[in-house]
C-alpha cells in the first residue's frame, strides 16, 4: 500500500507473524529490515521478489527450511543478512548465482557443510559462516573464490592447516579463523595478500612463529593472534611495513620481543595484548612513544622493575590496564585512567606502601597479591562526595591494617568486595548495609571480632559471604535465612558464633555450601535442612562468573575443606554442594531429614557430640564423595545402604561407639584402615575377623606350660600397674605439700610449660 517507501525498519519489534502478502506492492522499496523478530516459520517467499532490493536483513528472525526459489530474475541485491535461523543450503537457488559484490552472513546457522555449488558464486564479496557446525578442514574450494573480501570462519570446529591455496584469495582485507582447531604453520603464501586489513586467527593451535608472514602485510590494522602455541624470537624488523597497525592483540603466546632500549615503533597503537610474551626484566621504553593506547595488557610478562613516573601520563585515555603476575615493585601515588568503565588489574605483583588514591571512573580494580601495607581508611574515606563507580574491587593478600571504615556510603555501586588475608581488626561497620548491589562479601583469615552488624541484611544481592578465620561472636543471625535469600555460599568458618543454628537458615533455597565448622554452636541440627533444595536437587547450580568481557573474567572463589584437604574452587564453584559442621559442641541424633540432601557431595559433622545411629538412608545420598563423621557418640551398625555411595572416596568414622561388621563394597574395603579406628568394628578393611552373625570373637585364652593362664597373669600385671602408680603419685604430692617452697617452685615451673604451649599453638593455628 505504499509504492513510494525506500527502507522499512522494524527490527526487534517483537513481531511474531506477517499476513500474506500474495502481491505487495513495494516497488520502490531498496532496504527491508525484519531482524530479531520471532516469525518461526519458512522463510518469506514474497520478500524475493522485489526486484529493486538491495539489503534483506532478516537475521535472528527464527526461519527454517531452503532459501526459496523464484522466477524473477534479481540481480539488484548486495546484501542478504540470514544469520541465526535455521537455513539449509541444499539447494541454492538459481538466482543467488546472478548477484553481483553480495554479501551473503549465514552466520549461526548450525550448518554442518557447505553445498560446492557456492565456488559458482563468483560475485561474492564476502562471505560469513561463523557459529555453525563444521567439522572438517578448510574446503578447498573455498580459495577459489577470489573475489571475496570478507571471509568469517570462526567459531566452528575446523581442523587441519590453512593450504597454502589461501594465497589466492587476493581481494581479501577480512579474514576471521578465531576459535577454530587449525594447526601447523601460518603458510607463506597467506603474506602474499597485500590488500589484508584485518586477520583474527586465535584460539587454534598454530605453532612456530609469524613474524616472516605478518610483517609483509602491509596494510594491517587488526591483528589477533592470541592463543595459539607460537614462538620465537620478534624483533624490530618484524613490525617495520607494519606502519598501519592499531590494534595487536598476541597473548597466550610464547614470544620473546628484543628491541633496542631507544626503538620507536613506526605505529601507533590503540590496543596492545602482549601477556605471556617475555618483555623483562626491563620496563619496555618504547610504550612512552605509544600515545593513542585505550587498551593495554602486559600480564605475565617477567617485567621487574618500577612502574616509571611518565607512565601515567599516558593512561589518561586508557580504559583497559592489566600488568598483572609480573615483579613490579615500588610504591603507586595516583591511579588516574579514562572514563566509566575503567579496569585496572595490578594484581600479583610486589608493590609496597600505602593504597594510591584511584580515578572515581574505575569500574573494576584488583590490587591483590603484592605487599600493600598501612591503613585502608584514606583509600575509603577520602574525598566522600564524589561517588564511587567501582563494581568490583580486590585488596586480598596484602599487608593492610586498621579497622574497616565506616564510609561505605560513596561506593554504593560495588558488587564484588574483596579484603581477605589482611590485617584489618576491629568490627563490621553498619555503613556496609548501604551496599544493596554488593553480591560476594570476602573479608576471610582477618582480625575482625563482635557480632554482625544488622544492616548487613540490606545487602539482598548477596550470593557469596565468606566471613571465615576472623573473631565474629554472638549468635548467627535470624536475618540471614530471612533476608539474604539469593545466598549460594555461606561460610563462617573458624569464629566464635555460638547458640543454636537457627532454623531461618532453612530458608536459603539457593544455598549449595554451608560451613559452620570451628565455631562454639551447641544444639541440635536443625530438622528443617531438608529444605535446602539445591542441596537435594541435582539440576541447581549457579554461575560463579562475576564480570566477563573480551579483556578479561572475574570469577567467584571459595576455600572449601573436603576430603580432609582445603581446595580453592573458583570456575567450579557453582557445581560444589557441601556442609561442614564439624568441631562445634552439637550434640543429638543425625536426623533422618539429612538424607533428603540428594546431591550433596560433602559432608562434615566430626568433633561434636552426636549420638545415636547413622541414618539408615545414607545410601540415597549417592553424591557423597566425602563423609566425616568422626570424634562423636554414634553407636549401632554402619547402614547397609552405605555401600550405594559409589562415589564415595573418603570416609572417617574414627573414634565412634560402632560395631558389627563393615559393610562390603568397592568403595569400604578400599578404604584406609584408619577411617574405622576407635570402634568395635570387624571386617575389611580391618584386620580384625568377624564371627559368623558379625560379632568381633572373644580374646583366645591359651595355657602357658606351667598349667596357668597367661590371660590371668596379664591382669595381675595391670593390677600391680594401677597400685605402684597410686603409691608413687601420693609419694611426691604428699612431699611437695609438706614442703611449701618446692610446691611453689613446681607450680611456677608448670606455669610456664602451660603458657609457652598456648603460644606455640596460638601462632600455629
Amino acid at each position: 500500500m505504499l509504492p513510494s517507501l525506500v527502507e522499512l525498519h522494524m527490527s526487534f519489534c517483537h513481531l511474531h507473524q506477517i499476513p500474506p502478502l500474495p502481491t505487495p506492492n513495494f516497488t520502490s522499496l531498496v532496504v527491508l529490515d525484519l531482524s530479531g523478530n520471532s516469525f518461526n516459520s519458512l522463510m518469506l517467499r514474497w520478500v524475493f521478489s522485489l526486484k529493486n532490493l538491495v539489503s534483506i536483513l532478516l537475521g535472528d528472525c527464527g526461519f527454517q527450511g531452503p532459501i526459496p526459489s523464484i522466477s524473477q530474475n534479481i540481480t539488484s541485491l548486495k546484501v542478504i543478512d540470514l544469520a541465526f535461523n535455521s537455513i539449509s543450503l541444499d539447494p541454492i537457488p538459481k538466482w543467488l548465482f546472478n548477484q553481483k559484490d553480495l554479501a551473503l552472513d549465514l552466520e549461526g546457522n548450525d550448518l554442518t557443510g557447505l553445498p560446492s555449488s557456492i565456488q559458482n558464486m563468483t560475485g561474492l564479496i564476502a562471505l560469513y559462516l561463523g557459529s555453525n557446525e563444521f567439522n572438517s578442514t578448510i574446503l578447498e574450494w573455498l580459495y577459489s573464490l577470489n573475489n571475496l573480501e570478507s571471509l568469517d570462519l570462526s567459531h566452528n570446529a575446523l581442523r587441519g592447516e590453512i593450504s597454502s591455496s589461501i594465497g589466492n584469495l587476493k581481494s581479501l582485507r577480512h579474514f576471521d579463523l578465531s576459535s577454530n582447531s587449525i594447526s601447523g604453520r601460518i603458510p607463506m603464501s597467506l603474506g602474499n595478500i597485500s590488500s589484508l586489513e584485518q586477520l583474527d586467527i586465535s584460539v587454534n593451535q598454530f605453532n612456530g612463529t609469524f613474524t616472516e608472514v605478518i610483517g609483509q602485510l602491509k596494510m594491517l590494522t587488526d591483528l589477533d593472534i592470541s592463543y595459539n602455541s607460537l614462538e620465537g624470537v620478534v624483533s624490530e624488523i618484524s613490525f617495520s611495513n607494519l606502519i598501519k597497525l592499531k590494534n595487536f592483540v598476541a597473548r597466550g603466546n610464547s614470544f620473546t620481543l628484543k628491541t633496542s632500549r631507544d626503538w620507536v615503533p613506526p605505529f601507533q597503537l590503540e590496543i596492545l595484548q602482549l601477556d605471556s610474551w617475555h618483555l623483562g626484566p626491563e620496563w619496555p621504553m618504547w610504550l612512552r612513544t605509544q600515545t593513542q593506547l585505550k587498551e593495554l595488557s602486559l600480564s605475565g610478562t617477567g617485567i621487574s622493575s618500577t612502574i616509571p613516573t611518565w607512565f601515567w601520563n599516558l593512561t589518561s585515555q586508557v580504559d583497559y590496564l592489566n600488568l598483572s603476575h609480573n615483579q613490579l615493585y615500588g610504591q603507586i601515588q595516583n591511579i588516574f585512567v579514562g572514563a566509566f568503565p575503567s579496569v585496572v588489574d595490578l594484581g600479583s605483583n610486589q608493590f609496597t606502601g600505602a593504597l594510591p588514591i584511584v580515578a572515581t571512573s574505575l569500574f573494576w580494580l584488583d590490587l591483590s597479591n603484592s605487599s600493600f601495607s598501612g591503613s585502608v581508611f584514606h583509600f575509603f574515606c577520602d574525598r566522600p562526595d564524589e561517588p564511587k563507580q567501582l563494581e568490583i574491587l580486590h585488596l586480598g593478600n596484602n599487608f593492610l591494617t586498621g579497622k574497616v571504615p565506616d564510609c561505605w556510603m560513596s561506593w554504593q555501586y560495588l558488587g564484588f568486595l574483596n579484603l581477605e588475608n589482611n590485617n584489618l581488626t576491629g568490627n563490621v561497620p553498619m555503613s556496609m548495609g548501604y551496599l544493596q548491589d554488593l553480591e560476594s562479601l570476602h573479608l576471610r583469615n582477618n582480625h575482625l571480632y563482635g557480632e554482625l552488624p544488622h544492616s548487613l541484611q540490606n545487602c539482598t544481592s548477596l550470593s557469596v559471604v565468606d566471613l571465615s578465620e576472623n573473631g565474629f561472636s554472638g549468635s548467627i543471625p535470624i536475618w540471614i535465612g530471612k533476608s539474604l535469600s539469593g545466598l549460594h555460599v555461606l561460610i563462617l568458618r573458624s569464629n566464635k558464633f555460638e547458640g543454636d543454628i537457627p532454623n531461618e537458615v532453612c530458608y536459603l533455597k539457593s544455598l549449595q555450601i554451608l560451613d559452620l565448622a570451628h565455631n562454639k554452636l551447641s544444639g541440635m541440627i536443625p530438622r528443617c535442612f531438608h529444605n535446602l533444595s539445591a542441596l537435594a536437587n541435582f539440576s541447581e547450580s549457579f554461575s560463579p562468573r562475576i564480570f566477563g568481557s573480551v579483556n578479561g573474567e572475574v570469577w567467584e572463589n571459595a576455600i572449601l575443606v573436603t576430603k580432609g584437604t582445603e581446595m580453592e574452587y573458583s570456575k567450579i564453584l557453582g557445581f560444589a554442594k557441601g556442609m561442614d559442621l564439624s568441631c562445634n559442641f552439637m550434640y543429638g541424633e543425625i536426623p533422618k531429614e539429612l538424607t533428603g540432601l540428594l546431591a550433596l557431595q560433602s559432608l562434615n559433622l566430626s568433633n561434636n557430640r552426636f549420638t545415636g545411629r547413622i541414618p539408615s538412608k545414607i545410601g540415597d545420598m549417592a553424591k557423597l564423595e566425602s563423609v566425616d563423621f568422626s570424634m562423636n557418640q554414634l553407636d549401632g551398625e554402619i547402614p547397609p545402604s552405605m555401600t550405594n555411595l559409589t562415589f564415595l572416596s573418603h570416609l572417617n568414622l574414627s573414634y565412634n561407639n560402632l560395631t558389627g561388621r563393615i559393610p562390603k563394597s568397592t568403595q569400604l574395603q578400599s578404604l584406609d584402615q584408619s577411617s574405622f579406628l576407635g570402634n568395635e568394628l570387624c571386617g575389611a578393611p580391618l584386620n580384625k575377623n568377624c564371627s559368623e552373625n558379625g560379632v568381633i570373637p572373644p580374646p583366645t585364652v591359651e595355657h602357658d606350660g606351667g598349667g596357668g593362664y597367661s590371660l590371668l597373669e596379664d591382669e595381675w600385671f595391670y593390677v600391680s600397674l594401677g597400685v605402684g602408680f597410686f603409691t608413687g603419685f601420693w609419694i611426691v604430692l604428699g612431699s611437695l605439700l609438706v614442703n611449701m617452697p618446692w610446691s611453689i617452685l613446681l607450680s611456677q615451673l608448670l606455669n610456664r610449660i602451660v603458657f609457652k604451649m598456648y603460644h606455640v599453638i596460638v601462632e600455629y593455628v
